[in-house]
């Protein structure tokens, strides 16, 4: 007879735990028969101890089989999705899965809600007025074959066991754990039925890996778990030390993808959107590499088949596209204040944490999960690194319709922002691209 407490006592004494061991721990807490406090004494015992490769794998199948997979065998073709580990002013999955759909590739992605200072694609999607992230898997299946791309939440079916542990890390301190990091997105992302996966692997100071080392280690598991199940995985580790795009907040975020979906905006959203495309269009064999899946890519944004395949996407699930094409009719935020330069020169670096910060501050995220976000609220930056700036010009302009923080806000920005006299060198984008050969 297994007993959680020897369970935690051989972890917390640095035992390798036995296969048996993991699926009773996953099995018990999902069903409600071992309490929050004997899990948490596990989690940390994993936390400090860490788990070995089979452990993780272990752990990973068992989340995984907690609940619902998706069977998409049913529709034609490799299924290919992307996951980004998250950063300030990321919304490149809403420009990237019409892109990748509009190839003929596609594309099931079962996204998240914003926690803290990085932003969530659901939330940004959700500020498109009546559009639907809650969907059960049979409309997520219908709507995937008939348009080629879908972006839902989590559902109560998929990987419950997840959904109940990482609530539980949230709040014991133990979120930042390669392994347990491996198995929750992993167990997600095999669960709904994919072929293969792009990762998007952010580092730097608005990331949640900030350290290279660590995020190459995180790019690392997760590709050799992913090949473990039959999932092909590729990975970018990418830079996340300031905003990307010009955009922070939810309907603003909207607005740039629009923006780079008719053609314009910010060559960095561009050119990480278009690189983590053309791996997906190769992955998806529409494209003999992955070079020429970039330049596949470039075609459909630029012919504007990827800006219709958004607007199908939008009408497919219930989104009301009025407020795409006439952005000026969007409601607007009671109060903006520009973020004034305090020298002439050259913006030398703009803290993402800090801007990330701040605009949960304004409204634009959430501290809480069961927090209300306004989708109007958010931060526009006019000057970025490299940018020359005149002193008493605006780097940046922030909305809200609170007042109460406005003046907090501009200025907690003003110190975010760092210059110099003359031009600073360009940081890279995409620091390493990364597969199973890598290791």
């Amino acid at each position: 007879m297994l007993s959680m407490y020897e369970i935690i006592k051989k972890k917390r004494d640095g035992y390798v735990l036995a296969a048996e061991e993991i699926e009773f721990v996953i099995k018990g807490y999902t069903s409600g028969t071992i309490p929050d406090y004997q899990m948490s004494a596990l989690l940390m015992a994993m936390f400090i101890r860490g788990l070995n490769k089979e452990e993780s794998h272990v752990y990973t199948e068992a989340l995984l089989h907690s609940g619902e997979l998706v069977d998409l065998s049913e529709i034609p073709g490799v299924k290919v999705d992307k996951h980004s580990t998250g950063g300030v002013g990321d919304k490149v999955s809403i420009v990237l899965a019409p892109i990748v759909a509009a190839a003929g590739v596609p594309v099931p992605m079962i996204s998240g809600r914003g926690l803290g200072h990085t932003g969530g694609t659901l939330d940004k999607l959700e500020s498109i007025p009546q559009f639907r992230v809650n969907l059960e898997i049979d409309e997520f299946k219908s709507i995937l074959k008939k348009v080629g791309a879908c972006l839902i939440g989590q559902t109560e079916t998929i990987v419950p066991a997840d959904k109940k542990i990482y609530a539980l890390r949230d709040v014991t301190a133990t979120i930042e754990s390669i392994p347990l990091i491996t198995g929750s997105i992993m167990s997600k992302k095999i669960a709904e039925g994919i072929n293969a996966l792009v990762l998007d692997i952010k580092t730097g100071s608005g990331a949640f890996m900030r350290e290279y080392d660590q995020a190459r280690e995180l790019a690392r598991q997760l590709i050799l778990t992913g090949e473990r199940f039959g999932v092909h995985t590729l990975a970018y580790l990418t830079n996340m030390d300031q905003p990307l795009g010009r955009a922070v907040g939810n309907w603003l975020e909207i607005m740039e993808c629009m923006d780079v979906l008719n053609g314009g905006g910010p060559q960095d959203l561009i050119d990480i959107t278009i690189t983590l495309a053309g791996a997906m269009i190769f992955l998806g064999q529409k494209a003999p590499s992955i070079e020429e899946g970039k330049q596949k890519a470039k075609e459909l944004l630029s012919s504007g088949a990827a800006r219709e395949k958004f607007l199908e996407i939008v009408k497919a699930q219930n989104g009301d596209a009025y407020f795409l094409l006439q952005p000026e009719t969007y409601p607007q935020s009671k109060y903006s204040q520009d973020v004034l330069a305090d020298q002439d020169g050259f913006v030398k670096r703009i803290d993402a944490l800090e801007v990330g910060l701040t605009a949960v501050s304004l409204g634009a995220g959430r501290q809480k999960s069961d927090d209300q976000i306004d989708p109007k609220a958010g931060i526009v930056i006019h000057k970025k690194a490299g940018e020359e700036v005149q002193k008493g010009q605006p780097v940046m302009t922030v909305f809200t319709d609170r007042k109460a923080v406005l003046e907090s806000v501009v200025q907690r920005l003003r110190q975010a922002v760092t210059y110099q006299a003359t031009k600073p060198e360009p940081e890279p984008l995409i620091f390493e691209f990364l597969d199973k050969d890598s290791f």
